[in-house]
């Protein structure tokens, strides 16, 4: 009996182990930083609103759903590849929801309690923006930092990206998965950070993003 205990007890721990272990690691995240001054000689990279997306994940103790974010507009300041400055904003009113066939009635119903007042309230703050506050090389990767508005919250995170160019004065910048912590943005339904017992209404706090930009030199 005991022998069968400790198997399921370290079975358990092996799966609790390896679940937190493929977790993206989250973005450092501040309070509100001054923007980001480009110098006279950047070059100004204009977003490519359909070219461009921000994936995301949310988690729950039973599962996890995933979809994608459109963004409204863009600009970008490179100079010899770095950005120096800028800001994307991101339309929160085109959240689409992937795990879900769009014809079952369970895509629509999460899709509005996305965007309805529980969460980021589309309809009051149909965007969020991204401010350029720097960016700088740390343990050999390329991380960009900026002010992250979402409803009335800023803070400021940080988060490893990569630039590529081709020869048609394309850009694309493209975000390792990193994780934002909701309730930081005071983004409050089902949150452990502002409510006791929730049992299986829980959801966690940890937002998975991945974003990709493609931009056009003005």
């Amino acid at each position: 009996m005991k022998s069968n205990f400790f198997k399921f007890f370290t079975l358990i721990a092996f799966i609790t182990f390896s679940s937190c272990g493929d977790k993206a690691k989250e973005a450092n995240t501040t309070d509100s930083k001054d923007a980001a001054v480009a110098k006279s000689n950047t070059l100004n990279y204009v977003l490519n609103t359909d070219a461009s997306k921000i994936e995301w994940k949310g988690f729950k103790p039973t599962g996890s759903h995933y979809g994608t974010i459109g963004l409204n507009a863009g600009k970008l300041n490179i100079n010899d590849g770095s950005i120096e400055g800028g800001k994307f904003v991101i339309d929160m009113t085109s959240i689409v929801v992937e795990d879900i066939p769009a014809e079952e009635n369970g895509n629509a119903k999460l899709t509005n309690h996305l965007m309805s007042d529980d969460f980021f309230n589309s309809e009051a703050f149909p965007n969020a923006i991204f401010v350029v506050t720097g960016m700088e090389t740390k343990d050999g990767k390329s991380m960009l930092s900026g002010n992250l508005t979402i409803k009335e919250t800023t803070n400021n995170i940080s988060f490893p990206i990569a630039i590529s160019f081709n020869e048609e004065n394309d850009m694309t910048l493209t975000s390792e998965t990193f994780t934002i912590d909701r309730s930081k943005w005071h983004v409050k339904y089902g949150s452990k950070a502002f409510f006791d017992n929730l049992g299986d209404k829980l959801i966690n706090d940890d937002i998975e993003l991945k974003i990709t930009l493609s931009a056009k030199k003005a």
